[in-house]
Parts: structure tokens; C-alpha cells; sequence
């Protein structure tokens, strides 16, 4: 992955088969094989080989015994795909993780820096419904934890 890392939000479709484009920029960058999982707030999480194998690193440092810990392994590994490209730049997203993220029609593909999400138009658009002055406290929440803006 570049220095840049995954950013920006393109608009797509999901066709009837299940599978949706991935955007130019992010194709480049995603490798031949990379994987695709359930991911936070209803999206889909697509990992960079890499990025995929440091988190599963790190799932993999959680207790068994831990409920919280069985929880969370289980939610992101249980539908996780290896995926690859087809010529045309889409991927096929199995038909669990596109009931999970609610994926009909209208799709939003967007960068996270080390990964990228995949998005109904529907759960993108109330995601992003935010109120400037509850995006201020969370700004002022992450700077008091050292985040610089």
C-alpha cells in the first residue's frame, strides 16, 4: 500500500450476482488477494493482505476464555472471504455479508487509510448525518487523547 492509503467515497451499484466495483485508486493498491469481513457499523471491512494478517495477529492475542474476546473473533472471522478481483475490477460479496451491511443497490465504497469500507447508500447516509457540534466534542474527546488535527 502507498504512503497515502485508502481515501476518498465513490458511488456504485451492486449488481444482481452480489458483486460491486472497486474503485481504480483503491484496486492499485489492494494487491491480487485480500479479504473481505463484516466490519463496524454496519459496513464491510475489504483488508489489504497485510493489514489483514496484523489483525488477525492481534484477534489472535485474545483469550479464548474471555467471552468479550469469543465475541469479537467470531463476529469478524466467521463470514471473513479471501477475495480477489475479476477482470472487470468488481469483487463478489457472499450473500451473509451483504444481508449483514444491507447491501441492495446503491453502494458507497469509501478509504479508512488501511482499509477500506463498503456501505449501503442508506447506512453511508446516516452515518454521515452528523451534527457539526457533536463532531466538535468528539475533535475535542480525541485531542485530549493526543490526536492532532
Amino acid at each position: 500500500m502507498s504512503m497515502d492509503g485508502f481515501i476518498g467515497e465513490y458511488n456504485h451499484t451492486i449488481d444482481t450476482k452480489g458483486r460491486v466495483i472497486i474503485p481504480l485508486r483503491f484496486r492499485e493498491e489492494l494487491g491480487e488477494k485480500f479479504y473481505l469481513s463484516k466490519g463496524l457499523d454496519g459496513c464491510l471491512w475489504i483488508h489489504p493482505m497485510e493489514e489483514w494478517q496484523q489483525f488477525r495477529a492481534s484477534l489472535r492475542e485474545l483469550s479464548a476464555i474471555d467471552e468479550d474476546s469469543r465475541l469479537f473473533k467470531r463476529f469478524f472471522l466467521s463470514g471473513a472471504t479471501e477475495c480477489e478481483l475479476d477482470k472487470q475490477g468488481r469483487i463478489l460479496i457472499p450473500g451473509p455479508l451483504r444481508t449483514y451491511a444491507k447491501l441492495i443497490k446503491d453502494v458507497v465504497v469509501t478509504g479508512l487509510d488501511n482499509r477500506i469500507e463498503v456501505w449501503s447508500q442508506e447506512n453511508w447516509d446516516v452515518m454521515n448525518d452528523l451534527d457539526p457540534a457533536a463532531m466538535n466534542k468528539v475533535a475535542a474527546r480525541l485531542s485530549s487523547m493526543g490526536i492532532k488535527i
